[in-house]
């Protein structure tokens, strides 16, 4: 699936590397999942992608009103920004737990409630919330083999929380991760599968009520137009190329490019750009970013604060030349700057603070 980059005029004014947003694309990119998911209510959008208070503020703007999260960190942001209901989809262990309560009584008007899936978590969680019970979603393993409880476990973990004077049960979390298919029909077998563990759980508990939050990006369509699940999508709203490769039939937008320059001119076929491992997510293998308006370029060595790329005529390029990229995996990227600079109709508008950087 070709890049689509965002035209920016005067690049000359930004320093590099930076990372730039199209507001207009991540407002589109905003109504196609709502669009994608059924209606607004089906959502809960996860906001480890984007960590802004100015991105949710677009997101509450749409009708989206339950958020998914995995740092205390986001869970304020998006109390700050008045949303009602926050999902802490992360296990909230040592000094989160406090952080948490503290939460809770800071902003009342925000339904907060988190993940378990072991009894001493759950002991630990109950004992700071017994005068006012938290809510829990019982997290459930459905194939990602990363936290949650095997689907033969969760009739009797359920039935343990329910011991437990400061926990309400609420709702059940499945991560399906793992599905990552290309092949629409392959990816909707699997992420079938993947709720079927957890639909069986809730008919095993007798427990129609309560909320099934299920998936991904990857896999959100497909969970989010089932009666009584909310989806939880989250790369939707910057894209990102890894996404774009993989998900063509996904409608999204890349929002979110790289802007780095040329400083240094190597070789006949050998260029250096600003953009080492500290401005783009660097988890993955090289490519960790690809450049559109170059296909020719092969980042061929990574360091702090150095990308190495081979290209056919390195001699036609020059120090300074700027560049535009788009980040492999975006959610990690955006972790690593303070702010973002944001572009509206090809034009530089203003900037966005990355409120709910790090931990």
């Amino acid at each position: 699936m070709p890049v689509d980059l965002f035209p920016v005029e005067n690049p000359d004014q930004f320093d590099s590397p930076s990372l730039l947003v199209d507001a207009g694309r991540v407002r589109e990119n905003i109504r196609r999942a709502v669009a994608l998911g059924g209606d607004a209510n089906r959502l809960r959008p996860h906001v480890k992608t984007h960590k802004m208070r100015a991105v949710t503020d677009l997101l509450l703007a749409s009708g989206l009103h339950k958020f998914k999260c995995a740092t205390p960190a986001e869970a304020r942001m998006l109390a700050e920004a008045g949303a009602p209901d926050v999902l802490l989809a992360y296990p909230v262990v040592g000094p989160n737990r406090e952080r948490l309560r503290h939460l809770r009584a800071e902003f009342p008007g925000t339904r907060f409630a988190a993940l378990v899936d072991h009894p001493d978590a759950a002991r630990d969680l109950s004992a700071l919330f017994a005068s006012s019970p938290l809510g829990v979603f019982l997290d459930l393993n459905v194939g990602m083999n990363r936290t949650g409880l095997a689907a033969h476990d969760a009739v009797p973990f359920y039935h343990f929380c329910h011991t437990l004077p400061g926990l309400r049960v609420v709702g059940l979390h499945g991560y399906d991760g793992h599905v990552r298919d290309t092949d629409l029909t392959e990816r909707t077998q699997w992420a079938d599968a993947s709720f079927a563990l957890v639909e069986k759980t809730r008919q095993q508990l007798g427990n129609r009520a309560l909320t099934v939050v299920m998936g991904g990006t990857p896999t959100f369509s497909i969970h989010g137009r089932r009666p009584g699940v909310e989806a939880s999508p989250g790369t939707f709203v910057f894209w990102d190329a890894g996404y774009g490769h993989l998900f063509p039939d996904l409608p999204f937008a890349i929002a979110a490019v790289l802007l780095t320059r040329v400083i240094s001119v190597v070789n006949e076929t050998t260029l250096c750009l600003d953009l080492g491992h500290k401005s783009v997510a660097a988890e993955n293998p090289l490519p960790r970013v690809v450049f559109p308006d170059h296909p020719e370029a092969v980042p061929v060595a990574q360091s702090e604060e150095h990308l190495v790329v081979r290209l056919p005529d390195a001699r036609a390029h020059r120090p300074g030349e700027v560049w535009l990229g788009v980040p492999v995996h975006i959610c990690p990227t955006v972790n690593l700057y303070d702010r973002v600079h944001v572009v509206e109709n090809s034009r530089y508008v203003t900037d966005w603070a990355v409120t709910a950087r790090g931990h």
